[in-house]
């Protein structure tokens, strides 16, 4: 059965605004938080990005359900030693109610320290090694580890959770698809799309069975890996005001391309944003106070064989969109 959850927006949203809208998100249901990975907002717009280990710290203490980051980037803004002991404290703070969701970035947030951008396939490669390294420290061994990109000397975490923190691999196209598969514990995905959960699947069972003979039984899912998608929503009285929030806020994510993975700051976001037009947010995203539409796009996700779905309310709506949800959305979700 589909599991549902709350997407903490850390690009819209301060530290302390972050932690109530988890508590209502808990308050209303949902049973599990994502949370986003940022150095900057996608534009200025947004205006918030503060620093995601401080706040999974605070959630630690203000409510009871498990988190994800969606998505840590390990690779080139903190190096994969330093993402292991965040990943670890976190999971040790939550008594193991965390999940380490990790891609392979943006230069948006990844070339602050002046760092070359590489290819994709780079990056895809540079994810894997870092996976390595960050499992080789969740055992408490001293790990020493020289390798193409990441060197680590003589380190070894002391502050563990009882279990290895799982790591879920965010992926879109058929190479990261098949990587995610192979070094992760399960995928995280923006788009109910059934091909690429059933190739995940696929690959993962292979992965599997050929390296221990069996397939993952405890773990969610045909290879027993879990799929978590994600989607935002503007719920709104007023479906007009609902696209022009989302077309203020979030016409980042209507980008074709690989835009998204490319572009450096948040003022050539707004470059080129100026590309999406209100007509295009209108017929693409989930706006207004629909319930059949709300329904529909998280049954979306359910049916394509996602074993959790986040949903983020964009924009400043977030009691009128808890109560909504509280009342008329997830009630026929899990009924």
């Amino acid at each position: 059965m589909t599991r549902y959850g709350y997407f903490l927006s850390s690009e819209e949203s301060g530290p302390h605004e972050l932690v109530e809208h988890a508590r209502l998100a808990e308050q209303a249901g949902f049973e599990g938080l994502w949370i986003s990975d940022h150095f900057h907002p996608w534009n200025d717009e947004q205006g918030e990005s503060p620093f995601v280990w401080s706040v999974i710290g605070a959630l630690a203490e203000a409510v009871r359900l498990p988190v994800e980051t969606a998505v840590t980037c390990p690779t080139v803004r903190l190096h994969p030693a330093v993402v292991a002991q965040a990943a670890a404290t976190s999971a040790a703070l939550l008594d193991g109610r965390f999940r380490l969701g990790i891609g392979t970035g943006e230069a948006l947030n990844e070339q602050i320290l002046g760092d070359a951008w590489p290819p994709a396939g780079v990056r895809l490669e540079m994810l894997e090694e870092a996976v390595h390294v960050m499992r080789a420290l969740f055992t408490g061994k001293e790990t020493n580890h020289h390798g193409k990109h990441y060197t680590v000397e003589n380190a070894r975490l002391y502050t563990l959770p009882e279990q290895p923190v799982p790591l879920d691999v965010s992926a879109f196209g058929p190479r990261s698809v098949e990587i995610a598969a192979r070094i992760g514990d399960g995928l995280i995905t923006m788009a109910p799309d059934e091909k690429v959960i059933s190739r995940f699947h696929a690959a993962a069972s292979e992965a599997s069975q050929g390296a221990d003979g069996s397939e993952g039984s405890e773990r969610s899912g045909p290879s027993g890996r879990p799929v978590s998608g994600g989607l935002k929503v503007c719920w709104d009285t007023d479906r007009e005001e609902a696209v022009r929030t989302v077309h203020r806020l979030w016409p980042n994510q209507f980008l074709p391309g690989e835009l998204g993975q490319v572009l450096r700051t948040p003022r050539h976001f707004e470059q080129a944003a100026q590309l999406v037009t209100e007509e295009t947010v209108s017929s693409s995203a989930v706006c207004g106070n629909d319930a059949d539409e709300h329904v529909r796009a998280l049954r979306a996700f359910a049916d394509a064989g996602c074993d959790w779905v986040y949903v983020n309310q964009i924009g400043p709506n977030r009691l009128g969109f808890f109560d909504f949800y509280r009342n008329e959305v997830l009630p026929r979700l899990n009924g």
